[in-house]
């Protein structure tokens, strides 16, 4: 359970006034665009020869993860940058990018189970993809652990953002498995494949693939996370100030 702050430390700064206006257009923005992207992936992008309809969810299962990537490099951001400065404000940040990245993970695991399923009739497989990919999920769900396990709210922080920064060791070796393991069997759907994946597909193989594709790169790589980040950052800020004032009132 986190601490609460201390009596006498000034109350967090926070935006008690609605969404910034940048904030909520980039919000609508990134649901039109979600939007757009499913009609690419299910209405523009032909049916793959080989795979059928399963396919499709290549869309959200690829992109998810570069999302999460994403997520996760704004932790190392916040990390480095409070360890150098101490300000919470970067804490905060590197905290709303791994639950971010963790839920973009998380998305990523559940539809590449899905698509494994009638691909290689099963659910799952200890591929070596398959294995850091889980590896990663449960390091990051162990960071979470570890901020509710320490009280002091100031070592809370710096072993949060070591923490933070050395789990994404787990993001690259995550990236980078499927082109250093000739043994995996999950296929590398852009450039070459240097083994026999089962169920691969190339780019041009069916039409509107790479277009869709595309559209979802962004909207799941960059304007779902940096929308989510925005929003959790905000959470927090309220909640850091709801603590102060509860810990004040406790007080008198």
């Amino acid at each position: 359970m986190t601490a609460l702050p201390r009596t006498d430390a000034p109350l967090p700064a926070i935006e008690t006034r609605p969404a910034p206006r940048r904030l909520t257009i980039l919000t609508v923005v990134t649901i039109l665009a979600i939007a757009f992207g499913l009609y690419m992936a299910l209405g523009y992008a032909g049916t793959d020869v080989e795979q059928g309809n399963v396919q499709r969810i290549f869309y959200i299962h690829m992109p998810s993860f570069f999302g999460a990537f994403f997520a996760f490099g704004a932790a190392v951001i916040g990390g480095i940058q409070y360890l150098r400065t101490r300000q919470d404000k970067w804490d905060t940040l590197a905290l709303a990018g791994i639950e971010v990245g963790l839920a973009l993970s998380l998305v990523n695991l559940v539809t590449g189970m899905i698509w494994a399923r009638p691909i290689w009739n099963t659910w799952w497989t200890w591929d070596p993809r398959l294995t850091s990919a889980a590896i990663m999920v449960l390091t990051y769900a162990a960071y979470l652990m570890l901020r509710n396990g320490i009280e002091n709210p100031e070592r809370q922080k710096r072993f949060a953002a070591v923490y933070g920064i050395l789990a994404f060791s787990t993001v690259i070796i995550t990236l980078v498995i499927i082109r250093i393991r000739p043994d995996t069997i999950h296929p590398a759907v852009i450039g070459p494949s240097p083994q026999n994946a089962q169920g691969t597909f190339e780019l041009q193989a069916t039409a509107g693939v790479g277009a869709a594709l595309g559209i979802n790169f962004i909207v799941w790589s960059i304007l779902v996370p940096w929308t989510l980040v925005w929003h959790r950052v905000r959470l927090e800020n309220f909640t850091q100030r709801i603590n102060a004032l509860k810990a004040r009132l406790l007080d008198t």
